[in-house]
């Protein structure tokens, strides 16, 4: 006969099939318990010890209890066997029970259980004979946690020996348990047992304290939110899900942030505007409660202090107070005693009196306040004549911040005692008056009274003579000040008007009043130019943005009326806008050039500058601005050479040995791209470096180079000549021209042309004609501008002083030239050609800088490489241009 058990690991210690063949009978169980029994019950059926054959890796084991939770699968084989055998397998388990490890039995109990709660059958659980408890010396240890459960070993119970509370075992902890060690001798074993503690809701919510006290500003605005400190719960789970109520009210209701893994925290929210005059402070009730069953309740009270804003101002008793005194009254004495009071609290209910703002001077004289108690006393004599009634304003403000004031006004009534003048009252209703104002605007209200009856108190009213106003009686007593003619504030900006009241009595007495009016400007008046022109004279080659004129215009209104902008009238200057050439600044004026001005390119820039007053509608004029260029020696003579082009090189000339001197073997040609002196032209013959003396020289102005002797056969055949040609600008600029001349006999020298022969007889007295006539022309010019500047000064000095008919003024000249102190307001440049070679800048013109007048234009004609153009010059007088072709 044998017994087969099949275990699997289970992780519940429950076996899921247990099979054994007894006589044809098969047996199943399912649960522990069943287990236990059924093995105990074969156990003692059989009457043998188990044989148990290992096979897996776990270990072999003595008590059927011990296959309540394994760990691999294990087979129990019985078979009948001897008693000797019997005991030597019986020590073979001793020793393998207690070198196994220990399996462990679950309970579990809610906390806060009762003495003697039953908690669980350990012994049967164990697989433990209640007889053997005693003998085997059971005994159950716990870690630390004292005498909480108790075994009964009569029956084998585990039972709860004390109070068990979960918060204190364990805390906040999600796994609470108690860990037993059950130990058995004979032989000795050793039982886990896991007792879990069960959570139950025994603990209310709890606020760490008992009131929260919230300090808020009755100014907060709505919506402010106020975080509270939340209440906390040692329960777990459910029971610690605590949800918040607060107590109804009408300023405040309640917010939940849920926070990650941090609970719940309640915020207050302002809904309805605090005021700690009504409520000073609020006191609500905050109630946390817990998810458990039944629900437990945690309450903290919550007082609000409504913190004092000053948000309300003194109040007096009463807004009027009305008072009757006599007039002469003695200094000190008491008028009136005010008294005020502020609801709210600290220094926001301390007040100061004071005199308002409304008070005249004058009343302020008569009167003194007590800034702290409200005593009005008299400080100067009250003379009923003078006002029988007086209107005291008063101003009580408190120290908050921002401080609030409290009015009222004083109504001093004076009782006469004595008769006097009259009185006037004016007052403004619409100063200062605009310029423009229509006839009959109404500029003051006037009243006049007078304390007296009879004659003595009708009053009559005049006013300041040569003034453009008048009175209009509007009612008995009361007049109007009104606008009478025109007014322009360019001609006078105030007037003081004098209004006169004077009584019936005799003698009439009279009293006045003045009315300061103040005449506001209108945009009627244009900016002005002093002038409708100016001229300037710029040298080229300026830097960029440098400053090269200042225009200014005036405007005789005022304030922004009279603020002046500036700008270019933007026009096409060639292919370009005159934006790119200048600009102008708006505020100053000032006229500056954006970039290099080229005399080459551009001799005259004419443009308009617009002045425009900040005005509405706004008010504008031009001035015209003509920008002369003037020429600076900025380029060097360039040399004009024979071949494609007239490229740089060398001028090679072959030259036969037979001429004679003064004949004309060569030409160097050059020209300057600038004008007047810059563009006059000299040529010089460089030594030669050897020291040697050259049979040939250079025409000073002509670059015709002619021999200077008769050529030989010691002269070298092969002749180097540099030629220096120079300008006469400051400084002045130079090129090198190389002349290379070959001599030769007469059989090998090509045929000269009749020209050449016949011009190098009379070169050098060409020469001299041409110095002569250029000395002519200097004289002839030098003496007509004498004569034009001594008849202009004439024509000046007799002048009448008012505008002429050249003109509405005198344009302004600003020039600088190397050529002298000459103020010139144009340069020309003439292009000197000659017979043989392309044009050459020899000579230069000037006019002088006279007032344009309105005669016939004359127009100069001006040749240039590129092609030809004329202007148009006007002036009181022509300078004559004379032209030479060398």
């Amino acid at each position: 006969m044998e017994l087969y058990l099949h275990i699997k690991p289970p992780d519940v210690a429950v076996f899921h099939k247990m099979a054994f063949q007894n006589k044809g009978m098969i047996c199943f169980s399912r649960t522990r318990k069943e287990l236990h029994s059924e093995i105990s019950a074969i156990s003692r059926k059989l009457d043998a010890r188990n044989r148990i054959e290992k096979f897996g890796a776990v270990g072999v084991f003595w008590t059927p209890s011990h296959f309540i939770k394994q760990e691999k699968v294990m087979m129990l084989v019985y078979r009948p066997i001897r008693q000797r055998t019997q005991r030597l397998l019986l020590s073979f388990l001793l020793i393998a029970a207690w070198e196994t490890g220990s399996s462990q039995v679950h309970y579990s109990l809610s906390e806060e259980a009762k003495h003697g709660t039953f908690v669980g059958r350990i012994a049967q659980d164990l697989g433990l004979e209640l007889a053997e408890l005693v003998p085997r010396l059971f005994r159950v240890a716990s870690k630390g946690r004292g005498d909480l459960l108790e075994v009964n070993l009569q029956n084998g119970i585990l039972f709860v020996n004390s109070r068990i509370d979960r918060e204190e075992l364990c805390g906040r902890s999600e796994e609470c348990s108690i860990h037993l060690e059950v130990i058995v001798d004979r032989p000795l074993q050793v039982f886990h047992v896991e007792v879990e503690v069960k959570d139950v809701n025994d603990n209310p919510p709890v606020f760490s304290v008992s009131e929260q006290k919230l300090s808020i500003y009755e100014s907060r605005p709505l919506d402010s939110r106020f975080p509270l400190e939340g209440a906390s719960d040692a329960d777990i789970g459910e029971n610690a899900m605590l949800t918040y109520r607060l107590s109804p009210n009408d300023f405040f209701t309640l917010d939940i942030i849920n926070k990650k893994d941090k609970g719940k925290f309640p915020v207050l929210v302002l809904r309805k505007l605090l005021d700690r005059e009504e409520n000073p402070q609020l006191q609500l009730l905050l109630t946390a409660t817990d998810g458990g069953k039944p629900e437990l309740m945690g309450f903290v009270t919550l007082l609000i202090l409504v913190l004092d804003a000053n948000d309300n101002a003194p109040l007096f008793d009463r807004s009027v107070y009305e008072v009757k005194m006599y007039e002469n009254s003695a200094n000190q004495t008491l008028v009136i005693w005010l008294n005020a009071s502020d609801v709210d609290e600290g220094i926001n209910k301390e007040i100061i009196y004071s005199f308002s703002s409304l008070v005249p001077p004058s009343t302020r004289r008569k009167f003194l306040m007590n800034e702290s108690t409200g005593e009005i006393r008299v400080n100067d004599p009250i003379d009923f004549e003078d006002s029988n009634t007086y209107e005291i304003h008063v101003d009580v403000t408190d120290k908050g911040n921002p401080p609030m004031v409290g009015h009222c006004t004083v109504l001093l009534e004076i009782l006469d005692e004595n008769d006097n003048s009259p009185e006037v009252v004016v007052t403004s209703l619409a100063l200062p008056v605009r310029e423009d104002a229509q006839v009959g605007t109404v500029i003051a209200l006037i009243s006049v009274s007078d304390r007296d009856s009879g004659a003595n108190g009708q009053v009559t009213c005049s006013l300041t003579p040569h003034v453009p106003f008048k009175l209009v009686s509007t009612f008995k007593n009361y007049y109007s000040l009104v606008l009478d003619s025109t007014l322009d504030r360019e001609s006078l900006e105030n007037y003081e008007v004098v209004v006169t009241a004077r009584d019936g009595g005799s003698p009439s007495l009279s009293a006045t009043a003045s009315v300061s009016v103040e005449v506001a400007d209108v945009n009627d008046n244009a900016p002005a130019f002093a002038q409708p022109e100016y001229t300037v004279f710029v040298k080229e080659n300026n830097p960029p943005g440098c400053h090269i004129f200042t225009v200014s215009a005036r405007d005789a209104d005022a304030q922004e009326n009279a603020l002046v902008s500036y700008s270019l009238v933007e026009r096409r200057v060639g292919e370009r806008a005159l934006s790119s050439y200048v600009s102008v600044h708006a505020e100053s004026g000032k006229v500056y050039a954006l970039q290099p001005l080229d005399h080459e390119e551009l001799e005259l820039l004419q443009f308009q500058v617009s002045a425009r007053d900040a005005g509405v509608p706004p008010l504008g004029s031009n001035v015209t601005l003509q920008v002369f260029v003037l020429d600076e020696n900025d380029n060097a003579p360039a040399l004009l050479l024979p071949g494609p082009g007239g490229g740089a090189g060398a001028l090679s000339q072959r030259v036969a040995r037979s001429v004679g001197a003064g004949h004309v073997v060569a030409k160097v040609r050059a020209v300057d791209a600038d004008s007047g002196y810059n563009a006059w032209l000299s040529y010089e013959l460089q030594p030669a470096a050897s020291g040697a003396r050259s049979p040939f020289r250079v025409g000073l102005y002509t670059g015709e180079i002619s021999t200077t002797r008769a050529l030989d056969e010691a002269d070298a055949p092969r002749q180097r000549l540099l030629v220096l040609v120079k300008d006469h600008g400051e400084p002045a600029l130079t090129a090198t021209a190389t002349v290379l001349l070959s001599l030769e006999d007469s059989g090998q020298a090509p045929k000269a042309s009749s020209r050449a022969s016949t011009g190098a007889a009379g070169a050098e007295a060409a020469l001299v004609d041409v110095n002569v006539y250029l000395i002519i022309a200097i004289c002839a010019v030098s003496s007509l501008l004498v004569l034009t500047l001594l008849l202009y000064a004439a024509l000046r000095c007799s002048a009448p002083p008012s505008e002429g008919a050249c003109g509405p003024g005198k344009p302004t000249l600003v020039c600088s030239s190397a050529v002298g102190s000459w103020s010139y307001s144009q340069q020309r440049r003439q292009r000197v050609c000659s017979g043989e070679g392309p044009p050459k800048a020899d000579l230069m013109a000037f006019s002088p800088s006279l007032t344009p007048c309105p005669l016939p234009d004359v127009e100069v004609e001006e040749q240039s490489t590129g092609g030809n153009h004329s202007s148009k010059v006007g002036y009181c007088f022509s300078i004559f241009i004379f032209c030479f072709n060398v």
